[in-house]
């Protein structure tokens, strides 16, 4: 019996990826290890957030997926491609290491990095958390910040089996936040347009980030934005081609993968009781919107 033939990788010049997330349910490892896998790069930069050091501080979560993607990116600075991890607010732990210069399994770890692409251009490389005002002056609010988009992630599936055990039909949580949508927009312009013009003012001609979890790429003020997404929600990597050129790869897109395919974080006791008043302060926040802008609820 013949072996199998090898999948052809994709080969890219550099490859972007920030906000794994690992060490938490809501990182989605198996879709991470699938790209990894699936190339090959000169260049591959972890533009922060890549280990969730706030989570390690009250659990921690690592399975078989996890390794797999330590172990790929290990075999990328063993094999030749130069691995530079650019810490973020969430693995800043790793930034007391800085002024020592040293590096982890052939990884170099700094605090921003610059990377000149196959066409000249030069970029600089930043998580983006210095550009986030919340999170420089206020860290408590960015921690519970932190905790409220955990929840968000898997309050929705538990709220609404709620609602069906009390017969009431099913109420997107996800659409409710939609309507909030105003002030975020304008939140991630400031940041993308104070990256960029620092950027500007530093004579880079682009800026790659993370820190938001919302993949772009377009010109701001002159230079060209560009921020690699995450593995939580988007699942989305920036390359740069063998020519030079830029582009924002959709994992989930590009593969038809599902987002639904992963159950919902387990529940402690404790938790499990608190669900009726969570569900309880949902539904009076709904009650108590603009009767034109509310989603119907079927209560």
């Amino acid at each position: 019996m013949m072996p199998p033939r090898p999948v052809p990788k994709t080969p890219y010049r550099s490859v972007f990826i920030s906000d794994t997330h690992l060490g938490t349910r809501g990182c989605r490892a198996e879709f991470l290890a699938g790209f990894l896998k699936s190339m090959t790069c000169e260049n591959l930069y972890l533009v922060g957030d890549i280990i969730d050091g706030w989570r390690l501080k009250r659990s921690w979560f690592w399975d078989r997926y996890h390794d797999k993607v330590l172990r790929r990116v290990l075999k990328f600075a063993r094999t030749g491609t130069n691995v530079v991890y650019v810490p973020g607010n969430h693995d800043e732990m790793l930034r007391k290491y800085l002024a020592l210069g040293i590096e982890i399994c052939g990884v170099k770890i700094q605090m921003e990095a610059e990377h000149i692409t196959a066409d000249g251009k030069r970029l600089l490389i930043t998580h983006g958390d210095l550009f986030d005002s919340v999170v420089r002056h206020a860290r408590l609010l960015a921690v519970l910040g932190d905790g409220a988009y955990t929840a968000a992630l898997v309050v929705n599936r538990w709220f609404n089996l709620i609602r069906a055990r009390l017969g009431y039909p099913y109420w997107s949580l996800s659409a409710w936040l939609k309507l909030q949508v105003k002030e975020a927009v304008k939140a991630i312009d400031r940041f993308e347009t104070a990256l960029a013009d620092d950027a500007k003012a530093r004579g880079f001609d682009g800026v790659v980030c993370g820190h938001i979890h919302h993949a772009e790429m377009r010109m701001v003020n002159g230079v060209l934005y560009m921020n690699d997404g995450d593995w939580v929600e988007s699942c989305t990597a920036l390359v740069e081609h063998l020519d030079g050129r830029m582009e924002l790869i959709d994992w989930v897109a590009l593969n038809k993968l599902s987002m639904l395919g992963k159950p919902a974080p387990r529940m402690s006791a404790a938790q499990s009781k608190a669900l009726p008043a969570v569900a309880a302060e949902i539904a009076a926040m709904q009650r108590n919107l603009d009767p034109a802008r509310a989603v119907s609820a079927g209560a």
